[in-house]
């Protein structure tokens, strides 16, 4: 019976945390979903009257500014991603297999710059921005999207190639394999499910 009602409260516990992690995720659908943004200020999250009027506003704009923005999000975030996972597969591998002095020290600042929130990189990045001429510029963001997001990556990434086991790497150089191939054609193919973990980071 103890069992029984130690799952039953287990079972509660997540419920109610699934409720309020999506209360606010259903909100947002019920603005989106109300017409004119008229809806109440009531508990309830669902909408009275369904309509689509908001989207229609949106995507028949004369001005097109949906679609600039849109293909702009696009762009930042596909070229983000590549130039992200590029650095931190490289990074991490390094760490990981190679010795080198600093290498502690890299690790360790990589570590300490998550202890920071973003917004007190905020007024620094600006100043950096500002000074290469690169605000307002698709390049600017995706710099700062891409090196922000690579210190925790380098260390998730790294952790995984602690466990793919040097003996492969080892038969590879027996048998005449570069250390760029061993990388290419034998680490990076085993890791496919943490660089695409990290890509959509």
């Amino acid at each position: 019976m103890g069992m029984r009602a130690n799952v039953v409260a287990t079972h509660a516990v997540l419920i109610l945390a699934c409720m309020a992690a999506l209360y606010p995720v259903l909100w947002v659908a019920k603005m989106a979903l109300t017409a004119g943004q008229s809806f109440s200020m009531s508990g309830n999250p669902f909408p009275t009257e369904v309509s689509f009027e908001n989207f229609e506003t949106i995507f028949t704009m004369s001005d097109g500014i949906f679609w600039r923005q849109l293909f702009n999000s696009i762009v930042i975030a596909g070229i983000t991603t590549v130039v992200g996972v590029i650095l931190a597969c490289t990074a991490a591998y390094a760490f990981s297999r190679f010795r080198f002095p600093g290498r502690k020290v890299g690790l360790a600042s990589f570590l300490i710059t998550q202890m920071f929130p973003g917004v007190v990189m905020a007024i620094p990045l600006y100043i950096l921005l500002d000074e290469l001429g690169l605000l307002n510029s698709l390049t600017g963001l995706v710099l700062v999207y891409s090196t922000s997001s690579i210190p925790f990556c380098v260390w998730t990434l790294k952790g995984y190639f602690d466990t793919i086991p040097k003996d492969l790497e080892e038969a590879a150089i027996m048998d005449g394999a570069s250390q760029w191939t061993i990388f290419t054609k034998i680490v990076l193919p085993l890791s496919f499910p943490a660089l695409a973990a990290f890509a959509i980071f």
